[in-house]
């Protein structure tokens, strides 16, 4: 992975990614990004967004373009991700994942994630019904 890309490439990315939902713009990344709290992770390919407040990292969105699925890049990015935010002080980590992502859901699971709560109706979809908001966490002593 090379340095983490701009905004306007991660909205981008995250436009090709996110179908199903309403994709974050250049604008949310650049504010987010202005935070020191807040970081990212990745290349143009496939990056990740984390916020660490305190003891605490929370992945706000991670996105393979779908020209670059299936490589292992967000496996890589995960793990890049994770071990800046211990770094900066965070001892767990948090997310959330619509419940009808299954590809998204094993990484996370596969990455030492489980399942801590629900959020019902979180994601709207245009063209069909809300869907759940698993939560998940994990303790950084169990990804290391």
């Amino acid at each position: 992975m090379t340095s983490p890309p701009s905004p306007a490439a991660m909205a981008t990315t995250h436009a090709a990614a996110f179908t199903q939902s309403r994709p974050w713009t250049e604008a949310e990344f650049t504010a987010l990004l202005d935070s020191p709290l807040t970081f990212a992770v990745g290349d143009e390919r496939c990056f990740a967004l984390v916020r660490v407040i305190v003891d605490e990292a929370e992945l706000l969105t991670i996105a393979t373009h779908p020209d670059h699925q299936r490589q292992g890049l967000a496996r890589a990015v995960m793990t890049s991700w994770r071990q800046l935010a211990s770094q900066r002080g965070a001892e767990t980590a948090f997310l959330e994942v619509a419940a009808d992502n299954v590809a998204a859901c094993d990484l996370y699971a596969t990455c030492g994630f489980s399942i801590c709560g629900n959020r019902s109706g979180y994601y709207r979809r245009p063209n069909g019904p809300a869907v759940d908001a698993i939560v998940m966490r994990q303790a950084f002593s169990a990804a290391k």
